[in-house]
């Protein structure tokens, strides 16, 4: 397998095309701090196409909207952020990103646990969320992407553990960014008629010398 042209075909692959906005829902309960997301995202391009103040209303709109990313504060009235995200998460509604005024180490534990795609301390900027936002919708499509090739949640494991550990060589050795790395190996695995896995078990075994 050639892993010189890796950067080429992804340059080719990721050059700029029309696309409709991106829709997001923002649920906060502070009407400051939900005002300066949604204006953050509209100046991003992106369509903020529902706002809630609590997070049952969050996951209400997540269910009906279905939305690019749901970015959501931790602490709200009636259901909490991180209770509201392992819902959301659980129906594959869409990725989730939180808001938290804490970083300690169990709160983002738990939020990674209950699907969070990526976090904000507060406060923040547009330079700290919006590379979020965008973290956690690439992450999404890798993970829901992953799930559609493999139904054994065992197997499922094992190939996003086995497909990150390749991106991370195609980041380090190619100079690719970890979405253009995941698109390569979707794409290697498409044109080559293998699964994601063997594409990476290719990657680890000649880009990282068997490297497990």
């Amino acid at each position: 397998m050639d892993f010189t042209t890796a950067g080429e075909n992804v340059e080719a692959e990721s050059a700029p095309a029309s696309r409709p906005a991106r829709r997001a829902v923002v649920a906060e309960d502070e009407a400051l701090i939900r005002m300066d997301v949604v204006e953050t995202l509209r100046d991003a391009g992106f369509d903020v196409v529902g706002e809630a103040g609590d997070g049952e209303q969050a996951v209400a709109l997540a269910t009906e909207l279905k939305p690019d990313v749901v970015v959501m504060d931790v602490k709200m009235p009636v259901l909490d952020g991180i209770s509201a995200a392992e819902r959301i998460g659980k129906d594959h509604l869409a990725p989730v990103v939180l808001l938290t005024a804490f970083s300690q180490t169990e709160l983002v534990e738990r939020a990674r646990d209950a699907g969070a795609m990526a976090y904000v301390v507060k406060p923040f900027s547009p330079a700290d969320l919006l590379p979020a936002v965008e973290i956690a919708i690439s992450r999404y499509a890798q993970i829901t992407a992953l799930e559609a090739e493999v139904a054994d949640m065992a197997d499922r494991f094992e190939t996003r553990k086995r497909v990150d550990r390749a991106k991370g060589l195609l980041m380090s050795k190619m100079g690719l960014s970890e979405p253009e790395s995941f698109r390569w190996i979707q794409k290697t695995s498409m044109d080559r008629r293998l699964t994601m896995r063997e594409v990476a078990d290719a990657v680890i075994e000649q880009v990282g010398g068997g490297a497990a």
